[in-house]
């Protein structure tokens, strides 16, 4: 089993910057293609990022592109989301989560693994 829990979350005002971190434990894991989804109030999941596992390969939504950072640690089973000019539609519940599959990367059904979330709360 693979547990995986965030933390980092909290308010900024809009332009401002936010480190999310993910720590995995359970199994082994860089074997994890690894990935961050947000989901807003009445919103369904929304893809953000993910990374395969060397961190040689990263894709993100296009929403978040240029503003956003994943990387990964893999001695420290360590996932994080550098969230820079943040904006209000940023707000959400943001969510790590691992896949074993290459396959479908911005898909919220190719994870198996999903972390409990960390809010994430931009003003305007």
């Amino acid at each position: 089993q693979v547990q995986l829990v965030e933390s980092g979350g909290g308010l900024v005002q809009a332009g401002g910057s936010l480190r999310l971190s993910c720590v995995v434990s359970g199994r082994t894991f860089n074997i994890y293609y690894m990935g961050w989804f947000r989901q807003a109030p009445g919103k369904e999941r929304e893809f953000v990022a993910t990374i395969n596992w060397n961190g040689g390969t990263t894709l993100y939504a296009n929403s978040v592109k240029g503003r956003f950072t994943i990387s990964r640690d893999n001695p420290k089973n360590t996932l994080d989301l550098q969230m820079d000019s943040l904006r209000p539609e940023d707000t959400a519940v943001y969510y790590c989560a691992a896949r074993l599959l290459p396959n479908a990367p911005d898909k919220a059904f190719a994870y198996s693994y999903w972390g409990q979330g960390t809010q994430v709360t931009v003003s305007s």
